[in-house]
């Protein structure tokens, strides 16, 4: 197969349970094979089982790096969109109290194309990115929705080689098909159109 992202050549990986993955050799991406996604359906049943509740504590303070990120990167005047908002957009909910426009995209819950026809100055993409089946088109599609020197927050958790794949949790959601690591995140800053990224334990950031 090739990379879904960089189109890159891959080789075998890993293989759980009855679930393979490979690895891009440009890219450095892990990639669960096509064959092993869940069906449309099976994936939003996934979803809908979420702890998604806007007011859980625990979920506040885990999406906080994006939300303290946004309040001092941009005035409330600003327009957002939060990018695969799901059931719970505990972000976009923070936001909005603080009197901040963002708007709610979701493919399965909040399926309004005409919000990714808009331009904004930020995008939220917060634990989204590892589901994308074809992750170079929405890259593309994200960064072409944003103006000059807006920002794309995302949150995920990255793949690097001290991590055992075997024992890894966060491929245990089988939702999750693609694995980014640092090699991949700057393979979209240089081929997305993106002017600058920052990567950090907890939030990464790219600038257009």
């Amino acid at each position: 197969m090739l990379c879904s992202l960089c189109n890159g050549r891959t080789r075998p990986f890993h293989k759980w349970k009855e679930i393979e993955y490979a690895r891009c050799k440009n890219c450095k991406a892990v990639l669960l094979l096509p064959q092993c996604y869940l069906p449309a359906e099976d994936e939003k049943n996934r979803y809908l089982r979420h702890n998604n509740d806007v007011a859980d504590l625990h979920y506040i303070r885990f999406t906080a790096p994006i939300t303290n990120a946004i309040l001092e990167d941009f005035p409330k005047e600003a327009s957002g969109l939060d990018y695969g908002c799901g059931t719970g957009p505990v972000i976009a909910n923070q936001l909005q109290s603080k009197e901040y426009n963002v708007a709610l995209y979701d493919y399965f819950f909040k399926n309004d194309k005409n919000l990714l026809k808009q331009q904004y100055d930020f995008i939220i993409c917060s634990e989204v990115m590892e589901h994308f089946h074809y992750p170079a088109a929405e890259f593309r599609e994200l960064a072409a929705m944003l103006n000059p020197g807006g920002k794309l927050y995302c949150k995920t958790s990255l793949y690097s080689e001290a991590i055992d794949f075997e024992n890894w949790y966060y491929k245990n959601d089988n939702t999750h098909v693609i694995f980014y690591t640092e090699e991949s995140l700057q393979w979209i800053r240089e081929n997305m159109g993106f002017a600058s990224l920052r990567i950090s334990e907890d939030l990464i950031v790219f600038r257009k």
